[in-house]
């Protein structure tokens, strides 16, 4: 796939090795192009800065000093790129914390292709409509 043919530039930070194959296979056979891929919060926001992607699709649990959520406190400060936010459990507080960080989207785990189309095309919606980017729709 050519680079411009790409529906758009997707960051994604996972910390377990197999998920974060799984996770890129899916968004790239959606027709997104996987441009970073971080296993801690540190490293997402190092990559966030350095890539400025379209969209995060973010772990809500990283091994190590920060969590999903504090990463995308901090990104929050520098950017307002959409975050899907990803996560092994359904608990209601987890997703109303997501929730007020503007995030575009909060899928449980494990996730399908279905899974990811419709937030992918939500998150890309919203960061055009921020950016005054225009995307076709046209794959």
């Amino acid at each position: 796939m050519k680079k411009n043919s790409s529906k758009g530039s997707v960051i994604i930070v996972e910390d377990d090795m197999l998920l974060l194959l799984v996770e890129s296979r899916i968004i790239e056979k959606l027709g997104y192009t996987v441009i970073g891929k971080a296993q801690s919060g540190e490293k997402a926001i190092e990559l966030v800065r350095q890539l400025k992607p379209d969209i995060i699709v973010m772990d809500m649990s990283l091994k190590g000093e920060m969590n999903g959520l504090d990463a995308s406190e901090e990104i929050r400060r520098f950017s307002e790129t959409p975050i899907i936010f990803l996560s092994g459990s359904a608990e209601s507080d987890l997703i109303k914390n997501a929730k007020k960080l503007g995030n575009a989207d909060y899928l449980v785990k494990p996730i399908k292709a279905d899974d990811m189309l419709n937030p992918l095309k939500k998150a890309m919606k919203k960061n055009g409509a921020k950016s005054g980017k225009v995307f076709s729709q046209a794959s």
